[in-house]
């Protein structure tokens, strides 16, 4: 469904991105994990052809009106309110009526649609972008911190939602700080330290492998182990 081969990034001669490789399977939730400026955010922009790479693969095995897109919050319309946001984008993909409504209790946000974009608190910007994203049902979802902002019992919330879209079909690729997030969440991780990938592979496989006593997974503990950096 997403594969990169060799992909390297420069900005102002500042390499940000050297000899990225992976592939994500239809189906999978993938995991790209790394500390701010790791170049998380710049894979999913080649990736969604927002910029273009130095050199190197990058494609995608899906039409542009199969992806949705969560990066943040910014994008909702203000002056609008919850339902209306998702309503404009409903009759843009000629969605059935009720879609919008349906998605906004989805993502916990059932109660609250009359409210104004610009009076939603961080956390429900956030979920209302997701809304968003996954309001047409498409193939491939890539998702930026999705649960970053949310209270405990919304993040899994949000995270059985995730996991109801991929078993319904959709590959989902998302970064993530959360660790224990990633271990739950994702079928398969990718851990990325100045633009390289280090590691990869099952979040379990990978606790298994670097942890000698073969205890409590802990991604937080392979990533310090290989790069000698704390999440």
């Amino acid at each position: 469904m997403i594969t990169m081969r060799n992909v390297t990034k420069s900005y102002a001669d500042k390499p940000v991105l050297a000899d990225v490789n992976f592939e994500v399977k239809q189906g999978e939730i993938f995991g790209l994990l790394g500390p701010s400026g790791a170049g998380k955010t710049t894979i999913i922009n080649i990736l969604t052809r927002q910029i273009e790479p130095d050199g190197g693969e990058a494609f995608i095995d899906v039409t542009p009106r199969e992806v949705g897109i969560m990066l943040d919050s910014g994008g909702l319309y203000s002056h609008l309110n919850c339902l209306e946001n998702l309503d404009l984008y409903a009759r843009i993909y000629d969605l059935p009526k009720g879609t919008a409504q349906k998605v906004l209790e989805n993502v916990g946000l059932g109660e609250d649609t009359k409210k104004a974009a610009s009076q939603l608190s961080r956390g429900m910007s956030q979920r209302l972008a997701l809304a968003r994203a996954i309001l047409y049902s498409p193939k491939l979802l890539f998702l930026d911190e999705p649960t970053s902002a949310l209270d405990p019992g919304t993040a899994r919330g949000i995270c059985k939602l995730l996991r109801k879209l991929c078993d319904e079909g959709a590959t989902i690729f998302l970064t993530t700080h959360n660790m224990d997030e990633a271990l739950k969440l994702c079928d398969r991780v990718a851990l990325l330290h100045e633009g390289k990938i280090v590691e990869q592979g099952a979040p379990e496989a990978l606790c298994s492998n670097y942890n000698a006593m073969r205890t409590v997974p802990d991604l937080e503990a392979v990533f310090l182990q290989l790069t000698g950096v704390e999440l």
